[in-house]
């Protein structure tokens, strides 16, 4: 198939799939999601996405009807009926399909989507533009809730500026970007925000940390502000479908590209990472 969606076991192509309007996330945005690339049919570092969709769901309440290892084998059935090595794989839950209540419904059971669509890999050696932007979202940004209305317009926003991704911020703090992580480079030292409610803690940004520290780079997981974000030596955007991005423009001004070396040097490992895990 050219890509496949899926809800609550009915499986068809995405275009011809429909879901009941009383779904709670039609209403309320009131689930969770997670997300992450396929390579020769293998999903990349899917039980940490799992730790963390489980986590997600249950920091909102949502009884999830399946276990862990009965979503990944549905997930792994899936993405070998799409025609494509290279593949994006999104799921979510909603808390289930109720008459609209703000009130949990007493008997309903969660629901379950699941698209897979062709997708290709990054090009780490190109680098990105960036905005900022105020980060006027609630304060659980740790779950992976899919009320993403603030990340939606700041994405826009970044569009319609010409660039790929906004950075936004708390007064001076940055916190994350609109659907990815952020952390710098400066002197030689990876620095990232801690993964407090202010942050989703993303799987890119842990598998970044862990590249770091293999290649003896010092990290320090502390906030950091506008100022720093515009004096680092190398900006890097982090996701689980673009890995390891460098920006070279930040608000229309130029930034990052002061330590070419050190940066792909860590791309460099993250990708080796990726191509063993999935056996390319």
């Amino acid at each position: 198939m050219e890509n496949i969606g899926y809800y609550n076991g009915r499986e068809g192509l995405i275009e011809e799939m429909t879901i009941p309007m009383l779904d709670r996330a039609c209403y309320f945005g009131d689930g969770v999601y997670d997300a992450t690339c396929c390579k020769n049919n293998v999903i990349y570092q899917l039980e940490e996405h799992l730790d963390r969709f489980f986590n997600s769901a249950g920091l909102l309440k949502i009884c999830l009807p399946f276990t862990k290892a009965g979503l990944a084998d549905i997930l792994n059935g899936l993405v070998k009926k799409v025609d494509a090595d290279e593949k994006f794989v999104y799921w979510q839950s909603s808390r289930g399909v109720a008459k609209r209540n703000h009130l949990f419904p007493a008997d309903a059971k969660a629901s379950l989507y699941i698209t897979v669509t062709p997708a290709p890999l990054p090009d780490l050696s190109r680098p990105i533009k960036l905005i900022t932007v105020e980060d006027t979202r609630f304060l659980h940004c740790n779950i992976k809730t899919l009320n993403l209305i603030p990340s939606v317009m700041a994405a826009q926003a970044a569009e319609d500026a010409g660039c790929q991704e906004a950075v936004l911020h708390r007064g001076d703090r940055v916190t994350e970007c609109a659907h990815s992580n952020v952390s710098i480079l400066k002197n030689g030292m990876f620095i990232t925000a801690p993964t407090d409610h202010l942050i989703l803690p993303g799987i890119a940004r842990m598998h970044l940390i862990r590249a770091c520290k293999k290649l003896c780079i010092p990290v320090d997981e502390t906030p950091f502000t506008l100022a720093d974000l515009r004096s680092a030596d190398e900006i890097i955007v982090s996701s689980s479908s673009k890995f390891a991005l460098g920006a070279n423009e930040l608000d229309g001004q130029p930034a990052g590209g002061r330590a070419p070396a050190l940066l792909k040097a860590i791309q460099d490992e993250v990708m080796r990472e990726f191509r063993e895990y999935v056996g390319a």
